[in-house]
């Protein structure tokens, strides 16, 4: 993989100084946080120092289990950077008037799986037959959005159903153990897992002709932004050379499958599902006026709204912005 250069290095410290009084955070460490059991080409970046060599600073990347609990990481000043939330958990966020920013895009996605109990008769054909049933969703997550977006799609009443809050991998043990009907899922082990037990209601295919799909973010606290724009830079341009080195091969993919806790099987046969786009495309497609970033945050933002005033003043357009990108 190609290397920063000592001059890239240089102009990033040096626009990291541009923040003056926050120069000594940033000469410390950079926290970011990232998904376990969800595989990118960064992870290379990470697992070689990348980042810190490019950025000046000690980087110390934090798993999570879910998009909400990232936020509160950063609301709590542990994080700066979390790379990839879901656009769920972000807009949620920012409907309760928390101080985050969606800088990038990490990536595209067929939306997360839910996966119906074997043996209980009830597929896509009869998908009414869910009303009424429990239904393990990690709330406010992509999960969730792709939950709501499949019942939707079978006009299947979500108001008569038992939700319970639980994050992948105890929603798949409860898929297992007969305790829910249905669970909705991401990250590679606990699909996996949910995949012996039960099956998805779409396949990728029914769910692109259905127009139901995803895109997970990278956002950062207003803070960080605003002090260290040359830190955030030199983040994405690691990222964008990252996603741009990726070829799969079998080296890359041993060394993203360990930092991801995966099998080389299982991170191949997920990152096949994935789209990982250039900051030229980022921009074109997801920011500008034309962008759809806006347009799909709002669309969830009903979904998930909240008591009280969404979207006033055009909010959520204020807190998406593709300048880091340049």
């Amino acid at each position: 993989m190609k290397k920063f250069t000592k001059s890239v290095l240089l102009a990033s410290v040096a626009a990291a100084m541009m923040g003056g009084a926050t120069i000594a955070k940033a000469a410390d460490s950079v926290n970011v946080a990232f998904f376990l059991e969800w595989a990118t080409p960064n992870q290379i970046s990470k697992v070689e120092k990348a980042y810190d060599d490019a950025m000046g600073v000690k980087v110390n990347w934090t798993d999570f289990k879910t998009g909400t609990a990232m936020t509160e990481a950063m609301l709590a000043g542990d994080i700066d950077i979390a790379y990839s939330q879901g656009l769920s958990p972000f807009v949620t966020a920012i409907q309760q008037g928390h101080p985050l920013k969606m800088v990038g895009v990490a990536m595209e996605y067929p939306a997360n799986n839910c996966y119906i109990k074997n043996g209980l008769g009830i597929d896509a054909s009869n998908a009414s037959e869910l009303e009424g049933k429990t239904v393990a969703v990690p709330l406010n997550t992509m999960a969730d959005f792709a939950f709501r977006s499949y019942m939707k799609h079978f006009n299947v009443d979500v108001s008569t159903m038992n939700i319970v809050d639980q994050e992948p991998a105890d929603g798949a043990k409860s898929l297992a153990d007969g305790n829910v009907d249905m669970a909705c899922i991401f990250g590679g082990n606990s699909s996996k897992a949910a995949a012996e037990v039960g099956t998805a209601i779409m396949t990728d295919a029914q769910k692109v002709e259905a127009g139901i799909g995803s895109f997970d973010v990278v956002s950062v606290t207003e803070d960080f932004a605003t002090k260290n724009p040359g830190l955030l830079r030199t983040f994405m341009e690691v990222t964008a050379e990252a996603n741009a080195s990726w070829t799969g091969d079998a080296a890359q993919l041993a060394i993203v499958a360990k930092d991801a806790g995966m099998s080389p099987a299982d991170t191949k046969s997920q990152m096949d599902t994935f789209i990982f786009l250039s900051p030229e495309e980022q921009k074109a497609k997801y920011f500008g006026s034309e962008g759809v970033a806006v347009s799909a945050a709002e669309s969830l933002g009903l979904m998930f709204k909240k008591p009280g005033a969404w979207n006033v003043d055009k909010k959520i357009a204020k807190v998406i912005t593709g300048e880091y990108l340049d």
